[in-house]
């Protein structure tokens, strides 16, 4: 990844934790991507109580960068916009499933030897997950995709681990 990358990324996560993180929670995860790039992505987010709908029900607003590192190539980064509704099985566990469309700007159209053809791609995500140590563990599949909008449409999918850090 270039400086110029490197310093946009920490400029955007800079000010996405200047933005009141008291009422919000940091999550990090390493991963994969299907190219097998390394992928780290951090997000700050907050759960928003769905209880008028089902008590088990929350929505989770979270924002944040996706970085890609790439031995072949200079690497790429990705803001994020993430919503996500979040059910919690009962149980003393407190087991979670988690899925949600959102948003990634990239700044690169490619990533390895996939051709995104747009900057902007959809984020599908699906994520399980239960309290851990004080915060959350967290295992989630995300894909990538213009979702059509121009061809070619090589979209790509990450596997990560994360923990969520209360603030």
């Amino acid at each position: 990844m270039s400086l110029v990358s490197h310093r946009a990324a920490c400029t955007a996560l800079t000010l996405l934790l200047a933005g009141s993180p008291a009422m919000a929670d940091l999550q990090v995860a390493v991963g994969a991507t299907s190219e097998s790039t390394i992928a780290l992505k951090m997000e700050v987010d907050r759960l928003v109580p769905l209880t008028s709908l089902h008590p088990r029900l929350d929505l989770r607003l979270a924002t944040g960068l996706l970085l890609l590192s790439s031995e072949q190539q200079d690497g790429n980064a990705a803001l994020l916009l993430s919503p996500a509704l979040r059910w919690t099985f009962p149980g003393e566990r407190e087991l979670f499933v988690e899925g949600g469309i959102g948003g990634a700007l990239f700044l690169k159209t490619r990533v390895e030897a996939r051709n995104l053809s747009t900057a902007f791609q959809f984020e599908d995500r699906l994520a399980v997950g239960m309290p851990w140590a004080g915060g959350e563990l967290s295992l989630a599949l995300t894909h990538y995709s213009n979702g059509g909008i121009k061809r070619p449409n090589d979209g790509f999918e990450t596997l990560t681990l994360g923990y969520r850090f209360p603030l």
